[in-house]
């Protein structure tokens, strides 16, 4: 009887123990997906803010989220978007880094961020700026700006929508602040774009080799 019980005291024992270590080994691999790294790629169509012209770009970036608080994950993103047709005034470019907050709603994962970077307009002819001035000695000297860049300040938002563990599409809008020398075009000095991105998202999983051992 006493044997019986030692048998069953050491089952229970090693049962718990066994409890004890999946329970911890699940605590370290949700430890470690508490950081998630994503990339993301799209097409955006960007309103440039001049005389209606507008490019058709592609957007690309990857943005790495840290543990919710209070049902908010914060992240840091960092994009780049290139005109692939640029129209006939102007052609925008820039690469933005900084903060995005989401929270989620079932696959639903709505979020704003304010991004900060630099920028680049290239003028189409029509819309380039052409000076004279005069150097020392008197001669004329034509200057043309054919391109500026400046610092790029960009509010917006979207959301992501969960179609698997790993893939996403994304619906995604920034308003992007230029500054920009060419005054007779634009009085103020400056250009506020609207760029509309749709896209895929790819959520990275470090840790799938564990789930291939349960």
């Amino acid at each position: 009887m006493n044997r019986n019980r030692s048998l069953a005291t050491l089952a229970v024992a090693a049962l718990v123990l066994a409890c004890g270590s999946r329970a911890q080994a699940q605590a370290v691999a949700t430890a470690k997906q508490a950081f998630q790294l994503s990339a993301f790629g799209g097409l955006s169509g960007v309103a440039t803010g001049l005389y209606g012209g507008g490019n058709l770009s592609v957007t690309a970036g990857a943005n790495l989220a840290f543990p919710g608080y209070f049902g908010f994950r914060p992240s840091v993103t960092l994009r780049g978007t290139y005109p692939v047709a640029s129209g006939n005034v102007i052609g925008e470019r820039n690469v933005l880094g900084g903060l995005q907050v989401e929270r989620r709603y079932g696959r639903f994962h709505p979020y704003g961020d304010i991004l900060f970077g630099r920028g680049q307009i290239n003028y189409a002819p029509g819309y380039q700026l052409t000076y004279y001035t005069f150097d020392s000695q008197g001669n004329d000297i034509l200057y043309t700006y054919t391109a500026s860049s400046s610092n790029v300040i960009s509010p917006g938002g979207g959301v992501d929508i969960d179609l698997t563990d790993h893939f996403a599409v994304k619906a995604d809008v920034q308003y992007q602040h230029y500054n920009t020398p060419v005054t007779p075009i634009t009085p103020s000095g400056h250009l506020w774009a609207t760029s509309t991105t749709l896209g895929v998202v790819y959520r990275f999983d470090f840790n799938h080799h564990r789930h291939s051992r349960r």
